[in-house]
């Protein structure tokens, strides 16, 4: 076994003890940092005692899950635990659900439900739209609203617009099949029914204006391409009624009547309630945060600088995922966002100047290179959490640093009106190209926004110092060049 084997090895193992073993796992799975553990017990972990194993470089619990923030290399400590703990991958482990505690439904327990269906459902999503969007950023660099090396009759050109614009046109579809996943329910019939939301016909009808109606009932005429909420809501409601069905139609025509059956049920359900529903509760909330980033004057200066200095701390707590959301929503229906995004560039910024100055500011040469690397993972990999977890919650001081770069940052992103054009959802320095597409002064401003809060937060965070940890032996964790 190679050396690095051994040390993934070494990490899951103590992992699975310090989670209580296989047996407390109900299921184990894992992002771009973390894994992400669904415990039936979850007072048995010790925080303190996670956070001291060597290669974890912090904990989170959000959104009814325990998470143990591992950084790139979370895939191969993923791989050894499932193999020294015999778990399954991606799903959950068999327990005796009956004599498993039930949780009440509390506001808190409900929040949590609502954020991890939300990022079940949007997570997976992030790789086709960071493609869809580098696509669009092409398109607006080397077309005639910048560059013009491209005309808008190229082929070049409307081929970068059109494989853009496909990545939102189609989230119905999409979203069908990974909240399928969430839900437990048919993947194929939850796409079918987001593609009926966005069929070319019932598009025809809508802008046509014409009536129509749905067995008898009337339909609001609602365009659904690029939406999200609708379909989420309708997987959500379609999850029960084929449950029903497989409950009691007999196997023998299940395979047609089934699916026959849900979507002839659905298509009223969706259509004409929870569609226009999901859509209007869609437009309010962008047309909202749309309305108060050009509102313009202090309070939305402040709102965004607030946003920056905020935005890792919502992270943590999973609260991103609804401003995410919301992104998705603005930017697919209407192109362009001048509030949430601001404030998140500047933040991803701000963690990348922190490590800098922590980096700058430590002694000791094993954890400066860990500084380092921290300070590579974020502005090259696009990934906060080593630096945010390994420095920022670790030491504290730092934590003040980041939260004053991102509130500049997002301060200057403000007061000169900049706007997003290009959702681009990775916290590298590629996240500024979200300003391309609009004036050249645009794209100066976003950049300069994004090098204020990098500056602010390195020299902010070498100023305060960095503070010392001791674990639990009572040995500092690294030397340090005092204030």
């Amino acid at each position: 076994m190679k050396n690095k084997d051994k040390q993934y090895e070494k990490v899951a193992n103590g992992v699975l003890e310090a989670v209580g073993g296989s047996a407390n796992i109900s299921s184990v799975t894992h992002c771009m940092t973390r894994l992400r553990f669904n415990l039936k017990d979850e007072s048995i972990p010790n925080d303190g005692e996670v956070q001291n194993i060597p290669g974890v470089i912090g904990v989170n619990r959000a959104g009814g899950q325990y998470q143990i923030i591992i950084g790139q290399a979370v895939s191969k400590v993923y791989d050894a635990l499932l193999t020294v703990g015999n778990l399954t991958r991606n799903a959950p482990i068999n327990e005796d659900l009956d004599n498993r505690p039930k949780e009440k439904l509390t506001f808190k327990s409900a929040g949590n439900m609502i954020l991890n269906k939300l990022a079940g459902c949007l997570t997976p999503l992030i790789p086709m739209l960071i493609a869809a969007s580098m696509f669009k950023m092409f398109a607006a660099i080397l077309g005639p609203s910048m560059f013009n090396v491209l005309g808008t009759k190229t082929s070049l050109y409307q081929l970068f617009t059109l494989v853009g614009d496909a990545g939102f046109y189609f989230f119905p579809i999409i979203l069908g099949y990974t909240a399928a996943k969430q839900f437990n329910t048919s993947r194929i019939i939850s796409m079918f029914l987001g593609a009926i939301l966005i069929d070319p016909n019932l598009i025809k009808i809508v802008t046509a204006g014409k009536a129509f109606n749905i067995f008898g009932i009337a339909m609001p005429l609602v365009n659904y391409s690029s939406t999200v909420i609708p379909i989420i809501l309708s997987v959500w409601v379609m999850s029960y009624i084929e449950r029903f069905f497989k409950r009691y139609v007999p196997e023998s025509i299940s395979t047609i009547v089934i699916p026959t059956l849900t979507i002839a049920i659905m298509l009223p359900i969706s259509l004409c309630i929870l569609g226009p529903a999901g859509n209007f509760i869609g437009n309010y909330i962008c047309t909202g945060i749309l309305a108060f980033g050009k509102l313009g004057g202090l309070p939305t200066i402040i709102a965004v600088g607030v946003v920056g200095a905020l935005w890792e701390i919502l992270v943590m707590t999973g609260m991103h995922l609804l401003m995410l959301t919301t992104m998705m929503m603005i930017f697919a229906q209407s192109g362009h966002e001048n509030f949430v995004t601001l404030g998140a560039v500047a933040a991803s910024m701000s963690v990348a100047g922190m490590c800098l100055g922590a980096a700058l500011r430590i002694k000791d040469q094993d954890q400066k290179t860990l500084a380092w690397g921290y300070l590579i993972a974020s502005i090259i990999g696009g990934v906060t959490e080593p630096g945010l977890y390994g420095l920022a919650i670790r030491y504290k001081r730092p934590f003040i640093g980041m939260m004053i770069g991102g509130f500049c940052g997002g301060l200057y992103a403000g007061l000169t009106t900049v706007t997003a054009y290009v959702m681009v959802p990775v916290a590298n320095f590629l996240s500024l190209t979200a300003y391309v597409g609009g004036q050249t002064s645009n794209v100066i401003n976003g950049v300069v926004s994004g090098v204020i809060a990098f500056v602010a937060a390195a020299i902010a965070t070498y100023a305060i110092g960095v503070e010392a940890n001791t674990n639990k032996q009572g040995t500092k964790e690294f030397k340090l060049v005092e204030a």
